[in-house]
């Protein structure tokens, strides 16, 4: 059997994302294995300040439901490979990313950077997704098209 010590996860520092932060944050506790929360961005010209305040809380948030230290990472360059290169840096046991929730056609495809990591990875994947975020976004859609 092999063991998952080494667990990343990719979050937009969105509130859909807080959820696949606390997935990866139990099972990380569950398997007894460290964890790094990973914050992937295009660089700009403007130092990311807000970003690094923002991964901060989370690590804190992160480290609180681990119980053990929690490392975060922020990742300049293509959100998608920037992730896959810290895999294949940090030998990762697993990668967890989430799904933006969709409906009608869309739903069929993930998000970009979600579909990209899960082509190319060089370990698993896990895809967390938040049904009550998908449940807002349908009721959304529902009552959008009745405007």
């Amino acid at each position: 059997m092999f063991e998952l010590k080494q667990v990343a996860c990719a979050i937009d520092l969105s509130e859909p994302s807080r959820i696949t932060m606390e997935y990866a944050a139990d099972l990380a506790k569950l398997l007894r294995a460290e964890l790094t929360l990973l914050h992937a961005h295009e660089p700009s010209g403007r130092a990311p300040s807000v970003p690094d305040k923002m991964l901060e809380q989370w690590r804190v948030e992160a480290e609180a439901r681990v119980g053990s230290p929690v490392r975060s990472r922020l990742l300049a360059g293509d959100p998608s490979t920037a992730i896959l290169r810290h895999a294949v840096d940090y030998s990762c046991d697993l990668l967890v990313v989430g799904m933006r929730s969709r409906t009608g056609v869309s739903r069929l495809t993930l998000g970009s950077v979600a579909e990209g990591v899960i082509r190319s990875s060089p370990c698993p994947v896990l895809v967390a997704r938040n049904h009550h975020f998908a449940e807002k976004a349908a009721d959304a859609e529902e009552i959008a098209q009745y405007r």
